[in-house]
């Protein structure tokens, strides 16, 4: 039977991606969702005030709660540094009756079952890696910009540099399952997003006037890097790019210069602390 010419067939809808259109929406029209909160709530009555406020504490309390915030100097006018962890393991999963942050300890049989290899799964990386950039007197002193972190599925999300990362992992991986499915964790007791989902890609988040540094130990430039970092200028901000997978090599097009900081392969925790010390001898940061 021939189809008759007129009549087609539903269109496909097209996958979108998913991250935080709430914020940067509001910085696309000038204005912050607080703003317009403000002047809701002035024409509203007392009475519905109230019941507005009530009903927003009862939210928040079913909701995880946020991550507190850690005071540092401010040295926004000095040249700061930019880390990109690429690669990170961070997936989720429905295991069980409850979703989790996958990893090699924890789900290794439910890994194997679904045919994907356990040592692929090491969201402990990224976690040291975190914690390596954010205990660094580097962030204390304000000279830390950004952080960013791209999943290896392609999922960008940015951490401010005066979030207090959790102490533990397990903790940690509740922040980050809570991440991926709400895009995005608030502050203690306040609005402001420290951890939010964004649009890829991270390019257009960096300073135009920037050094864009890969690490690799596969790299054939070999450099020290208290020497490497001196040859960069004051005016420029630096931005590392660090892989934080179990193994391989990042792949960035962005990338201005790839080196290898040493001789062996390292985690990228080290290869972390091996920049900010090198970055607190270039700036003085004791």
């Amino acid at each position: 039977m021939v189809r008759p010419h007129g009549i087609k067939g539903p269109k496909r809808k097209k996958r979108e991606e998913k991250y935080d259109k709430e914020e940067n929406e509001a910085d696309e029209l000038g204005m912050g969702t607080s703003k317009r909160a403000n002047r809701s709530t002035k024409e509203m009555p007392m009475e519905e005030k109230e019941e507005e406020e009530q009903e927003e504490v009862g939210v928040q309390s079913n909701e995880m709660d946020g991550i507190p915030i850690v005071p540092s100097d401010q040295n926004a006018k000095k040249p700061g540094v930019i880390f990109i962890l690429e690669k990170a393991s961070l997936e989720v999963a429905k295991v069980g009756k409850s979703y989790q942050i996958l990893n090699s300890d924890d789900h290794s049989n439910f890994l194997r079952k679904n045919k994907k290899d356990p040592a692929d799964y090491r969201p402990d990386i990224v976690y040291q890696a975190l914690l390596s950039i954010l205990d660094s007197p580097i962030n204390k002193a304000g000279r830390l910009r950004a952080v960013y972190v791209k999943t290896d599925k392609g999922v960008l999300f940015e951490v401010r540099p005066h979030v207090r990362i959790p102490r533990t992992y397990k903790r940690f991986a509740g922040i980050m399952l809570q991440l991926l499915q709400k895009l995005s964790i608030t502050a203690v007791g306040k609005r402001e997003k420290l951890l939010r989902v964004i649009k890829n890609p991270v390019t257009q988040y960096l300073p135009l006037n920037s050094q864009k540094i890969g690490f690799s130990f596969s790299s054939e430039k070999l450099v020290k890097m208290n020497k490497y970092v001196t040859t960069v200028g004051d005016e420029k901000d630096l931005v590392f790019v660090v892989g934080a997978m179990a193994h391989g090599k990042i792949d960035c097009d962005y990338i201005d210069d790839f080196i290898a900081i040493s001789g062996y392969p390292m985690s990228a925790a080290w290869c972390i602390a091996r920049i900010c010390e090198a970055l607190a001898d270039k700036w003085d940061v004791l």
